[in-house]
C-alpha cells in the first residue's frame, strides 16, 4: 500500500510524501528534500524510527522498550541541560574571577605608580633643601669673608695712621738665686703653677749648681745638658751664667715634654728626662 501526502515538513514548506506498507515494516520516503532535514515524529507504543539517507523505515517494536527508550531520551536531555547550564556557570565564575584579579591588579598598580610618584617628590623636596642649605652656605661664606676684609682693612687703616711705636730693646735679665729666676721665666712659658715638679727636677739632675758636672756622661749645668756646649744656642755665657742655663733648659722641656710636670713624670718613670 502507498500513499502521498502534501506539507508534511517542519519548515511549512510541502512535499510529496510517500509512506510504503509491506511485511510490517512502513517506510517513509521524501522527494526533493533530506530527511535529516525535517523533524519527523511518530506516536504509539509499537514503533521505533530508523533514519537512513531519504528513508525512514519503521519497524514495530516492545511497549517496554518505546516506553524506556523515551525515558532515557528524555533524561540525557535534562542531564545535557545541566552540563551545559554548569558549563556556563563555570564561564561565569571564571569571567567573574578574571575581571576581579583584572581589578586588583589595577589597584595595586595604581599604588605603586602612587608610591613611586611620593617618592619622587619627596627626593625633589631634599634635593632643593640641600640645594638651598649650600647657597645658604656659600652666602654667609661670602659675607664671613667680606666683613673679615672689612675688619682687615679697618685694622689697616687704624695702623696707618697710629705713630710708630718707639722700639724697645729686650726686657732685662731676671736676676737671683736660680730658683728665683727660674719661677720669673715660667710665666713666659705659660708654667707658672709649675714651679714645684721644675724644682723637683732639676733639684735631682744638679742641686741647681750651675758648675754641675756628671763624671760618667758629662752632662753640664743645671738642665744637665749633655753635652753642656748645646747650650750655647742661649747665650756666648753658658758655662756661668745661670739665666742662660735656665733659658736652655726650659726650651728643651717645652720641645721634649711640653711642661715642667710631664718632664717630671718622665724622671721619675725612667730615671731621666
Amino acid at each position: 500500500m502507498a500513499r502521498q501526502m502534501p506539507r508534511f515538513g517542519a519548515n511549512g514548506i510541502s512535499r510529496k510524501l510517500t509512506i510504503v506498507a509491506a511485511s510490517g515494516v512502513l517506510c517513509v520516503a521524501t522527494v526533493g528534500a533530506s530527511a535529516a532535514a525535517d523533524s519527523w515524529f511518530v506516536t504509539g507504543s509499537t514503533t521505533s524510527v530508523v533514519r537512513a539517507a531519504d528513508v525512514l523505515i519503521l519497524r514495530p517494536v516492545s511497549g517496554d522498550h518505546a516506553v524506556r527508550s523515551a525515558t532515557l531520551n528524555s533524561r540525557q536531555a535534562v542531564s545535557s541541560r545541566q552540563a551545559r547550564s554548569s558549563v556556563t556557570k563555570q564561564a561565569l565564575s571564571m569571567e567573574t574571577a578574571r575581571r576581579a584579579a583584572a581589578a586588583h591588579f589595577e589597584s595595586v598598580e595604581t599604588a605603586a605608580a602612587a608610591r613611586r610618584a611620593a617618592a619622587r617628590a619627596a627626593a625633589a623636596r631634599a634635593a632643593a633643601k640641600r640645594a638651598a642649605a649650600a647657597a645658604a652656605a656659600r652666602q654667609a661664606a661670602q659675607q664671613a669673608a667680606e666683613q673679615q676684609a672689612a675688619r682687615n682693612a679697618a685694622a689697616a687703616q687704624a695702623t696707618a695712621t697710629q705713630p710708630a711705636a718707639t722700639p724697645q730693646g729686650p726686657p732685662p735679665a731676671p736676676a737671683g738665686a736660680p730658683q728665683q729666676i727660674a719661677q720669673q721665666m715660667l710665666g713666659q712659658y705659660g708654667w707658672s703653677g709649675q714651679f714645684s715638679c721644675l724644682d723637683s727636677l732639676w733639684t735631682l739632675e744638679s742641686g741647681w749648681n750651675i758648675y754641675a758636672q756628671n763624671p760618667t756622661t758629662g752632662a753640664y749645668g743645671i738642665p744637665q745638658a749633655l753635652p753642656g756646649s748645646k747650650m750655647a744656642s742661649a747665650g756666648p755665657d753658658w758655662q756661668s751664667d745661670p739665666a742662660t742655663q735656665i733659658r736652655w733648659g726650659l726650651n728643651y722641656i717645652q720641645g721634649s715634654y711640653g711642661s715642667p710636670c710631664a718632664a717630671w713624670s718622665h724622671e721619675e718613670a725612667d730615671g731621666w728626662y
